[in-house]
Order: C-alpha cells, then structure tokens, then sequence
C-alpha cells in the first residue's frame, strides 16, 4: 500500500490524451464552427437578398390583383400569391412571414400589388391591410329597376339578379363591396338595410303623419322623393301632400304619371297629353290617395318628412326659377306663381312679353301645361296638367 500523507489513499491518476492529439480535436471543432458560420453568414446573405429583391414582372400591366379569402393561413396565402405570379417562391414567402411576425398580422382583401414588389413590400402590403375598395351607391329616389342597372354595371361582382327586387324594398345608401361577391347578396343587404331603418324611423313617427301603415309611409315617401331634389324642401313638400290627403285632395304629382308609363326608368321626354288622360293604376291625377306601390325608393330624409311633417297650410307648389319650389296654401296665390314661373320661362326663351313658349308637338315640357282651372274645374276636354320635370304645379281639383 501507498500512503500520501494525511489525505488518505489516492486513486490513480487520470489518463491524459496527449498535448497534440488535443491541438486537433479544438482545431477540427474551431475549422468546423467557422464553416457553419461561413455557411450560415452565406445563408443570411442569399436570404436578405431575397427579402429585399424584385419580384416578378407582373403578366399584365403594372399591377397584379390578388384577393385573400378572410381565415386563409399562411400557406393558403403563399399558394394564391406564387400561383397570381406576385412572388417566387412560397416556402421563401412562409419563412419570412415566420421570421418577421407577419404570419400573425397578414389580413384577407383583395390587394393591387406593383409590379416587381420584394417579398418585404408585399408582405408589408397584407399586414398594413392596403386592401382595394369596391363602392356601389345606390341614389335616393332610384327605382329598383335602376338600382339593378348600377349592380350589373359593377364588374368586380358576380351572378345575375333573379328578378328586379319589389319597388320601394331597396335602402339608398353607399356599400362596400367585395370582388367576387354576388349581386343577390348585396341586394339582400340593401333590404336587411331598409327594414332596419324603416323599423327605427317608424317608431319615432309623429301622431301628425297621415300614413297609417310603414308601407304607406314608403309610398308616400316615394313621391315626396321625385317631387324635389333639395333636401331641405322635402319636409314642406311632405306638408304639401299631408295636407291635400287629410281634405282628399288628389296628389297630382307628375312622376306618378310617368311610373306608370315606365315602371321606374327615365321617361327621356314630356309627358303626353294622352298620358296624362291615361289611368295606369299610378296617376294622380286621376286616383284618389295614394298610388298602389312605391315609385322609387326613397332615403331617409324623405321617410322623416313623411312620418314626422311639419304644420303647414301649403296645398300646391310650383318652380321658382331657382332650382326649388314657390308654395301655397291658396289657389289664388298659386296662380301667381304660375305666372312668375311662366315669365321665367318666357325670358328664358327670349321671347316678347306675352308670349308663351310653344310645347313641341303631342307633349308637354316646363311651363306647358294648360291654364290652371279654380278649385272644382278643369279646362273642357282636358285633364289637369302638372308642368316641369316634376311636379311643378298642381291643379286645385
């Protein structure tokens, strides 16, 4: 035995590759970390040039439209983008959305991506949500028939319209559309859209409208609609026409005429005088009350007018030569806004005082109706006739 002092005894030395054995275990491990680093540093390199480098041309123009379907993930994505042509590679496009935290923010939309975008500007494009929008607006006063016509001329939508929607149903308004949506969607919106505000525009009616129904309240509004185009009159004409149904005036309203010749779409003239001898269901001034259905589609104004009308004592209306409309709650005083509308129209012409400008022959334009009649009258052999684009003076019955 071997004793080493107070310690106790001693195992056996441990073994000890020799000094240059060492040297070249280090050396290997030294030589083979920097080739991984040379390889990794090459890697980085050839991956930032990528991030950073043009795209593909685009195949046509100078922009490509993409459109990513809300809840696509990220390989969804990357196969929509390399099969529009906008990157190379969608395994490079998954990785840099990985690196970068952009798999987490990409968002759904149709995109115009430039031609030649780097994979950083089109991943930068889906994240900042620069997504194209598609407007459809719909005018107050437009009937369903030309609110089918808007829809149809929208390219970015699909499908047909199975039949034009009932007169009335539509909600004027401007909507955000999606490429690829259908027509018979946005339809279905547009009347989700008026149901919701007629409910709320209903329940806050005042006890003075003379609508007793929502749907009456859409017909009337309808007419209210056509008679002007200034928002602030609507509520004096919805006076206007309030008054003349409590004391069963006719409305002798003029687009109700030309409705039932067309059914919603521009007459593109004046009206005849047989039109206006002709009774289509629609013509006021023939039927008492309302007409059967709505002769457009009216906005919200107009509803508000109708179900909420202020106190007047106005029963006509007429063209005042600046875009509105002179009122009256007498037939006297209506008549002489008659007169101040026709010498408007005379010196319009250029004609000699006295003078009243011709109507073209078989129809009625501004300010050729025949002469008013009292209270009780209308000329022999003729009916009462509105003049203007609208209703522009109406007929005391």
């Amino acid at each position: 035995m071997n004793w080493r002092g107070r310690g106790g005894i001693k195992g056996p030395s441990p073994v000890r590759p020799p000094r240059g054995r060492r040297s070249g275990v280090v050396a290997a491990l030294l030589a083979a970390s920097a080739t991984f680093s040379l390889f990794l540093i090459a890697g980085l390199a050839w991956g930032w040039s990528v991030y950073y480098a043009p795209g593909p041309s685009a195949r046509q123009g100078d922009e490509t439209v993409v459109t990513l379907p809300s809840g696509s993930g990220v390989s969804a994505i990357a196969a929509r983008l390399k099969s529009a042509g906008v990157i190379r590679s969608s395994d490079m496009f998954k990785a840099a959305a990985t690196l970068t935290g952009a798999d987490r923010r990409l968002r759904a939309g149709e995109y115009l991506v430039p031609d030649k975008a780097s994979l950083r500007a089109v991943l930068r494009l889906l994240t900042d949500g620069k997504v194209v929008r598609h407007y459809v607006t719909i005018p107050e006063g437009w009937s369903s028939a030309q609110a089918v016509d808007i829809l149809m001329k929208q390219a970015v939508l699909t499908g047909a319209v199975d039949q034009v929607p009932d007169e009335g149903t539509l909600w004027p308004e401007t909507y955000e559309v999606s490429r690829g949506e259908t027509r018979m969607s946005v339809i279905a919106r547009m009347k989700s859209a008026h149901d919701d505000n007629l409910a709320r525009l209903w329940a806050a009616r005042s006890p003075n409208t003379v609508v007793d129904t929502p749907e009456e309240a859409v017909i009337l509004a309808s007419v209210v609609e056509k008679e002007t185009g200034l928002a602030a009159e609507r509520p004096r004409v919805a006076a206007v026409f309030s008054n003349r149904l409590r004391i069963g005036m006719r409305l002798e309203s003029d687009p109700t005429i030309v409705y039932g010749i067309t059914k919603g779409r521009p007459l593109g003239r004046g009206i005849r005088q047989s039109e206006l001898r002709t009774d289509t269901g629609y013509n006021t001034y023939l039927i008492d009350g309302l007409p059967p259905t709505p002769i457009a589609n009216p906005g919200r104004e107009a509803l508000a007018a109708v179900l909420n009308p202020p106190r007047s004592e106005d029963l006509f209306f007429v063209a005042d030569g600046t875009g509105g409309h002179a009122f009256a709650a007498t037939y006297d005083q209506h008549l002489q806004n008659v007169a101040r509308w026709r010498e408007i129209e005379r010196r319009k012409a250029g004609l000699p005082p006295g003078v009243t400008p011709p109507a073209a022959p078989g129809t009625l334009g501004p300010g050729q109706a025949p002469e008013a009649a009292p209270p009780g009258q209308t000329p022999a052999g003729q009916a009462p006739a509105p003049t203007g684009n609208a209703v522009i003076t109406m007929q005391s019955q």
